[in-house]
């Protein structure tokens, strides 16, 4: 029977506010999956973590950036994983970082960008980046989460 897990975790990276938001894309390296591809960052909850400490941890691994400040973007995707008759749900993050903030990409990317966010929706191999990162746009446009920053604001550590 197929089962629902929560194995993997997603976390978009902004900086700047209103017209000028930005989002991190990485692209992928040759010899690993989904080579040339451009992406957001994300990995596998590993055994003992949570999804916000997996994404925190992930975030370190794939571009060494810490967050100004850090988000549950209250949004779940999913996805159906065929080899292992699995449907993975997704949480969702974002990591708002200052336009200063220096990425230092892991062997899993060979590249990034940082791109206006109707620009990084469309270079995102993945249709639910696309959808995701154009969604975020409108919540962080003030360059926090309005109204909403009580509920989806993570504390720092």
């Amino acid at each position: 029977m197929t089962v629902p897990v929560v194995a993997y975790v997603d976390v978009y990276v902004l900086r700047g506010a209103a017209a000028g938001l930005e989002a991190l894309l990485l692209r992928r390296s040759a010899g690993v999956r989904c080579p040339g591809s451009w992406e957001t960052v994300h990995g596998h909850i590993e055994a003992g973590e949570t999804p916000v400490e997996a994404a925190r941890r992930e975030l370190r691994e794939e571009t060494g950036l810490e967050p100004e400040r850090f988000y549950n973007a209250s949004r779940i995707e999913s996805f159906y994983v065929h080899r292992l008759d699995q449907v993975a749900l997704i949480p969702v993050f974002a990591a708002l970082v200052g336009a200063e903030a220096l990425v230092r990409v892991s062997d899993e990317h060979d590249d990034h960008r940082w791109l206006p966010v109707a620009e990084a929706a469309r270079r995102y191999a993945w249709p639910r980046e696309r959808r995701a990162v154009t969604d975020l746009a409108v919540l962080f446009e003030r360059g926090d989460a309005g109204e909403l920053e009580d509920v989806l604001r993570i504390p720092p550590r």
